[in-house]
């Protein structure tokens, strides 16, 4: 990563409306349909929250948006992504994992696997916050709820998922997830962009 002029950005006027807010952060809530990604799970072999995750970068990776982060008072950018996922490690103790985006599924269930193996046996968090713009995501998967507002300290800025149980019905499989995202990286006309492109995503696996 890197410092940028935020003036030298499209995130100049954001930066300064947003960067000392008390509260910056912005929440949209989407319920999508998942049919597909839990027909191709099955399908492959894969699992359902890496097959989530790798969605969530596709559809990030083409969004300029994303590239950028507000770090402290400084705006940041980088030139790749990851994706976090939250690994229980037994009991109600939990850690995190970042995998790195790629647009080739294979190598990405590859990292998620190796990755997520390894938090499960140290007990140590993967981070790549230092290397990459990384997404944030949580799975409360047993769980039904309706939404979720994360917490916000001014520290962790990154974008942020978290989802609970899917829900079927006779016609389709859908999914309630809740989006976080920081003013100053992007705006909710971006954010509603990038929801829609995670839909087609999914919907667009092929094979």
């Amino acid at each position: 990563m890197r410092e940028v002029d935020p003036k030298q950005t499209k995130r100049a006027a954001a930066f300064e409306l947003w960067m000392s807010a008390p509260m910056p952060m912005v929440t949209l809530i989407k319920t999508i349909d998942v049919s597909h990604l839990l027909s191709y799970s099955r399908k492959h072999g894969y699992k359902f929250n890496m097959l989530l995750c790798w969605c969530i970068g596709k559809a990030a990776q083409g969004m300029e948006e994303f590239y950028l982060l507000p770090v402290g008072e400084k705006l940041m950018q980088y030139d790749t992504l990851a994706v976090s996922t939250v690994v229980a490690l037994g009991g109600d103790a939990i850690q995190t994992c970042d995998i790195p985006f790629s647009e080739d599924l294979q190598r990405f269930n590859s990292d998620y696997v190796t990755r997520t193996k390894q938090v499960r046996e140290t007990g140590e968090a993967q981070d790549l916050s230092g290397d990459c713009m990384v997404i944030g995501t949580s799975a409360l998967a047993q769980y039904d709820i309706d939404g979720a507002v994360n917490l916000y300290a001014g520290v962790y800025n990154n974008p942020f998922l978290i989802w609970g149980k899917y829900k079927r019905n006779w016609r389709k499989t859908t999914l309630t997830v809740s989006f976080q995202f920081h003013h100053t990286q992007m705006d909710g006309i971006h954010a509603a962009r990038f929801l829609e492109a995670l839909q087609q995503i999914i919907k667009g696996l092929k094979g």
